[in-house]
């Protein structure tokens, strides 16, 4: 009995000193490997950083030398204003046109930019477990969420007057 009790001790030893020392080795590899996901960037953080990249690739402008009165302002130098260069970000309207209105769900949210005549889908985000669908036509726009059996879906029409929209649960 005591020689058994030995014989599992001395295995519970060599097979957790084992388990321990892979653990560690994979670990210290790994360590150097893993990184945390991406986060997305605040839209006006993601604008400050593309202005911070043009500003950085121009050549500076050159100004006059600030007074030493604390209330003045420098005067831009006539004929040295720099040229704005067009981007993807600054070609898309600043405000929207329409108005921007979410409508949330059982299944998940739903953003669309309701114009006069149109709408546009802004984004479509499923709920947790939930899954999603999206047509698109000329004049209506359907956001499905999905779940099992259970559907949920957020219509906008626009066909026959301004657009509306209406939540059905199927």
């Amino acid at each position: 009995m005591r020689r058994g009790l030995v014989h599992v001790l001395a295995w519970l030893l060599a097979t957790g000193a084992a388990v321990t020392l892979s653990w560690w080795g994979v670990h210290t590899v790994m360590a150097g490997t893993a990184y945390d996901p991406p986060r997305a960037l605040p839209v006006a953080a993601a604008e400050a950083r593309d202005r911070d990249v043009k500003s950085a690739s121009r050549p500076p402008v050159s100004s006059p030398a600030p007074s030493r009165t604390p209330s003045a302002r420098p005067t831009p130098t006539p004929g040295r204003t720099p040229a704005r260069t067009p981007t993807a970000s600054s070609s898309a309207p600043a405000t929207p046109v329409g108005q921007v209105k979410s409508y949330g769900t059982d299944g998940g949210r739903a953003v669309f930019e309701l114009g006069p005549a149109a709408a546009t889908l802004v984004s479509a985000t499923p709920g947790t477990g939930w899954s999603m669908q999206v047509w698109k036509t000329e004049s209506w726009i359907r956001v499905e969420f999905s779940r099992g059996a259970d559907r949920v879906s957020v219509f906008c029409t626009w066909h026959d007057g301004p657009p509306r929209v209406e939540v059905g649960t199927y």
